[in-house]
Parts: structure tokens; sequence; C-alpha cells
């Protein structure tokens, strides 16, 4: 896999555990105004990080959640697990 593909892979991956982090600790810590100000600030930056691998490379995910070019890119690859890190 190309390094600078494998880079936004990463870049993507860091944000969503910092999104989930976030928001685990916001169910238990709802008025910590600093963490929803984070939470959201790293949102933003997935979205858009995702919607950039997305227009490079193809769909992250599939059953409706990002749209694909023509043709249908879901099926190319790697597969997820044939990825190596």
């Amino acid at each position: 896999m190309h390094k600078d593909r494998l880079d936004l892979l990463f870049k993507i991956m860091e944000l969503e555990n910092c999104c989930v982090d976030l928001n685990l600790y916001l169910d238990i810590h709802p008025t910590d105004q600093k963490a929803v100000m984070d939470y959201n600030t790293y949102s933003y930056q997935l979205a858009g990080l995702k919607k950039q691998y997305e227009c490079m490379y193809g769909p992250l995910s599939n059953f409706g959640t990002a749209p694909s070019q023509y043709p249908f890119r879901w099926i190319e690859d790697p597969w997820p697990w044939e990825i190596e890190y």
C-alpha cells in the first residue's frame, strides 16, 4: 500500500479513537465544555480526512455511509484485513 495512503488511514484511525474516547468521557461528564469543544474539533477533522480519503482511494465503509464513484469501488482492494501495517 502506498505510504501516503497508509499515513492518511492511520490519521483517520487516530482521530476515530480520539472521538470514541471523548464520547465515552462525555457520557459521564456532559458539561465539560472543553471536552465538547475537543470532540467537535476532532469530529470535523475526521469528517474532512474521511472525505479526502474516499475521494482519493474509495469508500471506507459501506451501507449508505459513503457514495461511490463508477464503477462501484467498495469491492476494490485492499480489504481491511489485507492491509500490511
